[in-house]
């Protein structure tokens, strides 16, 4: 059985950690330098970092917040917002980044995935995937959550992973800072058709969202959250004292 990981993220606009419900109503929460540093301290297995607003802006990513973040942390840390090119996902990597994460760049530009793992290896690229119910079919969603793109979300992340995606984030927009559960359809869905490693993002609330999550889909290699970690409503330590507690594999 592969040890399940725990991952907080850091949504960050304008140099701060953001949060909000459904990919709206932001509010200010940390400095993520402050909030990487606590995180690598204390049992988080990875961290994701976010610039949610750099493609909807048309920019590139904070990179001086970005180097000093890596400077504090000793875990794994992905990093997205405005990737669209090859030298952006070099750019990153050479901040201290270990994976890049890719969403709107891949739907603009579909070869963005298989050049980059040609370029810097699979492990090193991630499909994020902002995914909503329209109609009641999943749909991939660009620039942040706010564009509906029309594409069928399952179909296309599959296709990123048989392009060279070498893992998956599964944004469920529909569950978003809601805490009632992660999006368990969506995932399973997606679980079904890759075999790479899949995120569950959005939705936890509690602790027994995370044992929901990995003994119904033992598949599912993670789970990421933000604002239950960041305003301390659970604590990494306590949720995988509770894991092992019900046999699933945490490191502690």
């Amino acid at each position: 059985m592969i040890t399940k990981r725990i991952i907080p993220c850091l949504d960050v606009r304008d140099g701060r950690v953001v949060k909000g419900v459904n990919f709206q109503g932001l509010n200010d929460v940390n400095s993520p330098v402050e909030l990487a540093k606590f995180y690598s301290d204390n049992g988080a297995d990875e961290l994701v970092f976010y610039d949610i607003t750099a493609s909807s802006d048309g920019r590139k990513i904070f990179t001086d917040i970005l180097r000093e973040t890596a400077r504090n942390v000793f875990i794994p840390l992905t990093v997205g917002g405005g990737i669209s090119s090859v030298k952006d996902f070099e750019r990153v990597l050479s901040c201290g980044a270990d994976k890049v994460s890719v969403n709107t760049g891949a739907i603009r530009n579909p070869e963005l995935i298989p050049e980059a793992a040609r370029l810097y290896g699979s492990q090193c690229v991630v499909i994020s995937a902002d995914v909503k119910r329209v109609d009641g079919v999943f749909h991939v969603f660009a620039r942040g959550g706010r564009d509906d793109t029309g594409i069928e979300a399952v179909g296309w992340i599959k296709r990123c992973v048989d392009n060279g995606a070498g893992e998956v984030v599964l944004n469920s927009i529909d569950t978003d800072g809601v805490k009632k559960g992660f999006d368990l359809e969506m995932l399973r869905a997606v679980c079904e058709v890759v075999n790479v490693p899949v995120i569950a993002s959005g939705g936890a609330g509690c602790i027994d969202d995370f044992i929901t999550l990995f003994k119904t889909l033992p598949r599912v290699d993670a789970g990421l959250a933000a604002s239950i970690f960041h305003f301390g409503e659970v604590s990494i330590r306590d949720l995988k004292l509770r894991m092992r507690g019900e046999n699933i594999l945490a490191r502690l």
